[in-house]
């Protein structure tokens, strides 16, 4: 494991954010933002309504800048980050996650959760030299952000739909030479 389970959610997440303003956007309404909430668990406060759904989605932006920052100035990002919201430090545990750090409370809201647990990813990140394995799709026609997880550094795609219409061009292009 390159990262621990908690840092590896929180990035996953963050990246699904990002990638949600893509076209088409895919976090249009309260529903959209449940569904991300399904799949990504945060824990505490959820308010389900059009403020909170507004403010997640200008967070898209922020979130996008600070993962593909290079490391430097991801630091700074983080460190942004962490002035901006009150923070709240204590290791928890809950169903069936092992103990973890919180370092924000469940009572902050929504958007709030979710910049504070992108940066403690993101410290992760950067004390291991690793922000190399965030970066903008091999698609020349896709602006999403990859999270490469992989041992080998060789996932360049972001979705199985940018890999396939990568590899059939490359087999048409080997194909129409060969």
């Amino acid at each position: 494991m390159l990262f621990t389970n908690d840092t590896e959610a929180s990035l996953s997440a963050a990246v699904e954010l990002v990638n949600s303003a893509e076209h088409p956007d895919t976090l249009t309404s309260t529903t959209e933002l449940d569904a991300f909430l399904t799949t990504h668990a945060y824990t505490g406060r959820v308010d389900h309504d059009g403020g909170e759904l507004a403010a997640v989605r200008a967070l898209r932006a922020r979130l996008r800048t600070m993962l593909l920052a290079p490391r430097d100035e991801m630091v700074a990002h983080v460190n942004d980050a962490l002035a901006d919201v009150p923070l709240n430090a204590r290791l928890i545990r809950h169903g069936e996650v092992d103990w973890h750090l919180h370092a924000i409370g469940d009572d902050r809201p929504l958007p709030e959760r979710i910049l504070i647990e992108t940066a403690m990813a993101l410290i992760d990140v950067v004390r291991t030299h690793e922000d190399s394995r965030l970066r903008v799709c091999a698609d020349a026609d896709c602006d999403a952000i990859v999270l490469d997880l992989s041992r080998n550094r060789s996932k360049r795609y972001c979705s199985t739909t940018c890999t396939n219409r990568n590899a059939v061009a490359a087999y048409r292009a080997r194909r129409a030479t060969g």
